[in-house]
């Protein structure tokens, strides 16, 4: 496995992340289900497999199938010291506002006394919103005491969008880490041409970079399949190279939930002969 610092946490975490959405949630972009035994059994032998082959960044939330990811994500890693992992799981506005009632569940549910990461769980951050999330009392508050507290050591946040409200969270100084959608379709957070977008600016800060919707969750690969339905090529190992072939991402979070799928993205993590140079692809005039 390939690894990097992860921004000032100084910690050493894997290029790919075991993203957890898609072994807890019914139907993600696929048919599947971790209510039903084999699947279930299948997201814990992915994870299991993941550590293995020296994948060490696992991301889950609470929000992922009621618990089912951080369920599967728990059985498998159980008895697999601390200091081998980074795990990441998230709290949210919407579901339970009580950030220590929260991660107490989440605790429960990964066998874990303490965890790496915690996340703001977010999507679309309004002005009203963030004004609550930062107001006395309100839940990044309450992550920071968590973190006074030693059940986790590291605040981050997670986002799909790219608006003030966005900047205005790093520009809190709190969080170590920021969790952004980005991918060959989606690539507002990082502009080589213009230098500019969010990931140049939490690169400044020395803040940890994660990808999320990697693969743009299927979107792309929907896309090819419109206009050409009789088109059977396998986009993912593109996919996943463009984003790695980002300098400023540390780690590209992939849904994973067989241990095929875990076995194929290590393979493709591993193939860096087929990196590209995102700044010359984005020329626009020839030399």
């Amino acid at each position: 496995m390939l690894y990097t610092t992860l921004g000032r946490t100084n910690r050493k975490v894997s290029r790919i992340g075991f993203g957890g959405c898609p072994a807890g949630v019914k139907n993600y972009v696929e048919t599947y289900d971790p209510g039903k035994t084999d699947d279930y059994g299948e997201g814990v032998r992915a994870a299991r497999r993941a550590y293995e082959l020296g994948i060490n960044y696992f991301d889950t939330a609470p929000g992922y199938g009621n618990g089912l990811s951080e369920q599967i994500i728990g059985e498998a890693l159980d008895g697999i010291p601390g200091e081998n992992l980074f795990m990441a799981t998230k709290v949210r506005y919407n579901e339970e506002p009580d950030v220590f009632k929260s991660l107490e569940g989440s605790l429960t549910r990964l066998r874990r006394e303490h965890i790496d990461l915690l996340q703001l769980h977010g999507d679309y951050y309004t002005k009203e919103l963030t004004d609550t999330l930062i107001q006395p009392g309100g839940m990044v508050e309450q992550m920071c005491r968590a973190k006074q507290e030693g059940l986790v050591q590291y605040l981050g946040f997670t986002g799909e969008c790219q608006n003030a409200e966005f900047y205005r969270l790093i520009d809190t100084g709190i969080f170590d880490v920021v969790q952004v959608q980005y991918n060959v379709l989606f690539q507002h957070p990082y502009d080589p041409f213009f230098q500019s977008g969010s990931m140049y600016y939490c690169e400044e800060k020395g803040m940890g970079i994660v990808t999320m919707r990697s693969l743009t969750s299927g979107i792309f690969q929907k896309w090819m399949r419109m206009i050409q339905p009789d088109n059977t090529f396998d986009y993912s190992k593109a996919l996943i190279q463009y984003v790695l072939s980002n300098p400023l991402v540390d780690t590209a979070l992939l849904g994973m939930r067989s241990v095929a799928q875990v076995e194929e993205n290590v393979a493709v993590c591993l193939d860096t002969a087929h990196r590209i140079d995102l700044a010359e692809l984005h020329k626009r005039k020839v030399d």
